[in-house]
């Protein structure tokens, strides 16, 4: 406490007030700026601000001002010299169907106009005019920094499409929005050729900022140290061509949408003269099929010739609502599956699906996520002594991550599950909804059978064990999980 008088703490050179602030998180920062002109100025030193981790939104509409007067002090103080940026966008407070993936139940009936058009309401019109605003914002403070390696986007815009299709055509309907959707885009592109050491793009869900043009701006210097790329977009076709793609030939990790994977992107991949790919990330929506469709994508012999030069490439998929027949398309024997998430509110995944991947990723397969946000909960049990689940247990010797809901698991097959992966299971999550027991073996055992599942499992995996009680734990929103599954999945952790 001495150190408050009129000799101590104001006494200390700035070096050292900085770095004692370094320890501080971005938010306690902001708070001890308050303190005195001394530490507000220690505080906004470029070097403690290196990187910005921001998620904006997730309130109600009238606290929109605030978190965008909140991003603009941000972007102003250290948007010229930010090293790293990641922003997401959260959705708007009351969207009612966070933890659902049914693309029909959230969509309203939307008013028309004399002409017959679609009209948007109020609320989607204020939301989409504050995304647009607060991406203004954060690139026109970023557009002419050249140090920035790391720049990750997530905007949220699902929940822009809640009355339907979100597209540029509904843009007329927000004030200037064609004209601030050209802005983003140029802002964008200038940006990109502004810069000079970019290392990792990563650009989810943002509604018209990335168009086929964008990378063609890309700085030959950022071009060459670039080593992940990032582009997800339901709506717009492939956002990157195999020419554009041939100048990062320095890429160790491609997120891309699957029907975007095309066979000549795949076989570009597959050049000896590249840096061999390491981490492959695709998301398969089953609703963006129809303006997405799989026709030409990658087929078994360009996985074969893309393995053999990467040996080391694992992929990691997300099917969001597509059934089975067409993942039976897209899951080639060669492809190096090692993480897979079928994700579902209608759609069904069969038992021959899951058979399949059992026995083609037996070697590969590290995470696999079954979850399904429907109101029945279906037995993939055809023979009860054949369950798809525990064969997938019982073949595939790296599976790591096991996480169900939705589907109906019997108790004795989770036990079985537990006894042949043991510890080398990390994570078994199962919601309570899906566990069932069976009433021929439930006259054999003593006492709460509940407690006896628990008990068994924990023994089976050398830990203690509970099965899920809130299923919103695991029922999170499907794109925003895997946007952030594949930064981990990409850097390797």
């Amino acid at each position: 406490m001495a150190l408050c008088g009129g000799v101590g703490a104001m006494a200390l050179p700035s070096e050292l007030i900085v770095h004692i602030f370094s320890f501080l998180s971005d938010r306690d920062k902001l708070r001890a700026s308050a303190v005195c002109s001394r530490w507000r100025e220690c505080l906004f030193y470029p070097a403690l601000w290196t990187e910005l981790k921001l998620r904006i939104g997730g309130g109600c509409n009238d606290s929109s001002s605030e978190e965008s007067q909140k991003l603009e002090f941000l972007m102003r103080k250290f948007g010229s010299f930010v090293r790293e940026l990641q922003l997401e966008i959260a959705p708007v407070e009351g969207n009612p169907s966070s933890l659902s993936n049914d693309p029909t139940s959230t969509r309203m009936e939307q008013p028309q106009d004399a002409d017959g058009n679609s009209q948007l309401s109020e609320r989607w019109k204020n939301a989409t005019t504050t995304y647009l605003d607060q991406i203004l914002c954060v690139l026109t403070s970023i557009r002419n920094n050249r140090h920035l390696q790391n720049l990750s986007l997530y905007g949220d815009t699902f929940i822009l499409q809640q009355e339907g299709l979100l597209d540029s055509s509904n843009l007329h309907q927000i004030h200037l929005g064609d004209k601030k959707i050209n802005e983003i885009q140029r802002l964008f592109m200038e940006f990109l050729s502004n810069s000079r050491q970019l290392r990792w793009l990563s650009c989810s869900f943002m509604l018209s900022l990335v168009t086929p043009c964008s990378l063609a701006c890309l700085s030959n210097p950022s071009a060459e140290t670039l080593h992940h790329l990032s582009l997800l977009d339901h709506q717009l076709g492939p956002l990157i061509s195999p020419s554009e793609l041939d100048r990062f030939s320095t890429l160790h990790s491609l997120a891309l949408d699957f029907s975007d994977f095309k066979s000549e992107l795949c076989d570009l991949l597959a050049s000896p003269q590249r840096t061999p790919l390491h981490r492959l990330s695709l998301l398969l929506n089953g609703a963006a099929l129809e303006f997405k469709g799989l026709e030409g994508t990658a087929t078994e012999d360009d996985w074969k010739s893309l393995v053999c030069v990467s040996a080391n490439l694992r992929v990691y998929i997300m099917a969001l609502e597509v059934d089975s027949s067409e993942l039976l398309r897209v899951l080639k024997p060669s492809l190096p599956l090692e993480r897979l998430h079928l994700d579902s509110y209608s759609t069904l995944v069969t038992d021959g699906t899951l058979e399949l991947i059992s026995q083609q990723y037996n070697k590969t397969l590290t995470h696999f996520l079954l979850l399904r946000d429907g109101p029945d909960f279906p037995d993939l049990s055809i023979n009860r002594n054949e369950d798809p689940l525990v064969l997938l247990a019982w073949r595939c010797t790296q599976l790591a991550v096991l996480v169900i809901h939705g589907y109906i698991v019997w108790s004795h097959n989770l036990v079985a599950i537990s006894r042949l992966r043991g510890s080398s299971l990390r994570t078994l999550t199962v919601s309570e909804e899906s566990i069932d027991f069976d009433p021929d073996q439930s006259l054999y055992i003593e006492g709460d059978p509940v407690h006896n599942l628990v008990k068994e499992v924990s023994l089976g995996l050398g830990r203690v064990w509970h099965p899920c009680l809130d299923s919103s734990i695991v029922l999170c929103e499907p794109t925003q999980h895997f946007h952030r599954e594949l930064h981990a999945f990409s850097t390797g952790s």
